[in-house]
């Protein structure tokens, strides 16, 4: 409180002296003209209005301005003289509009402030909403593989000798196939931990937008060497603001759940578009598209479909891939076209800040 008061009176000490000095500049070469004082004065009080909290600094400049009018520029010069012709209209004038503009920005600030708090208590919630989300996904989404897992185990162990050879590769390529699962989606957690708690934001660094789209695609193809990518991009060289691990993962999650979900052994299409302010990508496939029902629930960790399997579906996937693009100030959507389904992402083009260094 004392750290303000003392910032609130400097700010007015020095619109007073700067009004003050020039006042005196136009004084002696304007050859006298207080209209012209009077309006650096009124400037004066407006900054000093826009820039202050409360009334009375306000309050205060306006007795200053008034006075020094008084006082410096007019007959007979430095005395005050209540008699002149105006003078009460004067103060009056310039008291009102100190405490018009007072009372507007003080009602600007607290409007803002409040609006703040309300943003930022959305965010929260949001945030609140998407871990719950996320946390009711990884309950499902990891205890049916790992019950998968065990139970196949058991019987590989319980049953070996009345087993066949085939029925035994078949246990171990379940107990090979729900651990790779398993082990895709603790990936997809980690990268979640790499978006800081306290902003929602992530650290982002120029990136070439060939080299992350490449390296997404070779990294999804090790997992399933049989998926087909064709990428459409412009030849302009694309480096935007990212954690370019981030958006790999985004963009992994959904090639694989165009791969696995689509129902369709047709190419994947990657289409990216540079526009005036911001990127956007489109991952298109062409297969059974989507549940139109649950489209606008997609994005929030539990979107399921007949269509999917019964526990590789694809709500945690999309939710960490909402969470990683929010975080990049961008934003995510769902759609089907005319022969399947399409997911875009848009990350935008804007400059780097402090906070993103």
């Amino acid at each position: 409180m004392k750290k303000l008061f003392f910032r609130n009176l400097g700010v007015t000490l020095l619109c007073l002296i700067i009004a003050t000095a020039l006042s005196f500049l136009f004084f002696h070469f304007g050859r006298g003209n207080s209209a012209n004082i009077a309006l650096i004065y009124i400037l004066a009080l407006i900054l000093t209005a826009l820039n202050t909290q409360g009334y009375l600094f306000g309050i205060f400049a306006s007795l200053f301005c008034v006075a020094a009018v008084n006082v410096f520029f007019t007959y007979p010069f430095f005395k005050m003289d209540f008699s002149l012709d105006g003078y009460p209209v004067t103060f009056v004038g310039m008291l009102a509009i100190s405490l018009i503009t007072s009372t507007t920005t003080t009602r600007m600030k607290k409007q803002k402030a409040i609006l703040e708090e309300r943003d930022k208590k959305l965010a929260e919630a949001d945030k609140e909403r998407i871990r719950a989300n996320l946390l009711r996904a990884i309950s499902h989404d990891l205890r049916t593989p790992l019950t998968s897992i065990i139970g196949s185990s058991a019987s590989f162990m319980e049953d070996y000798e009345e087993l066949t050879e085939e029925d035994r590769l078949e246990l171990v390529s379940n107990i090979n196939e729900d651990a790779h699962w398993l082990l895709n989606m603790v990936e997809n957690l980690l990268t979640v931990t790499r978006i800081q708690n306290d902003s929602g934001k992530v650290r982002k660094s120029l990136e070439v937008v060939e080299e992350v789209v490449g390296e997404a695609i070779n990294r999804v193809r090790k997992r399933h060497p049989d998926l087909v990518v064709n990428v459409d991009m412009p030849e302009d060289f694309l480096m935007i603001p990212m954690d370019a691990t981030l958006i790999e993962q985004v963009m992994i999650n959904l090639l694989e759940n165009a791969f696995l979900h689509s129902g369709s052994d047709a190419p994947v299409n990657l289409v990216i578009e540079n526009q005036e302010d911001q990127v956007a990508f489109h991952i298109r496939d062409y297969g059974i598209g989507l549940d139109e029902a649950q489209i606008p629930y997609i994005f929030e960790g539990k979107y399921h479909s007949d269509n999917t399997d019964s526990y590789r579906g694809i709500g945690i996937g999309l939710s960490i891939c909402k969470t990683i693009i929010t975080a990049h100030d961008g934003t995510i959507c769902a759609s089907n076209h005319e022969k399947g389904a399409e997911f875009t992402f848009i990350l935008p083009k804007e400059k780097e800040t402090e906070d993103d260094a």
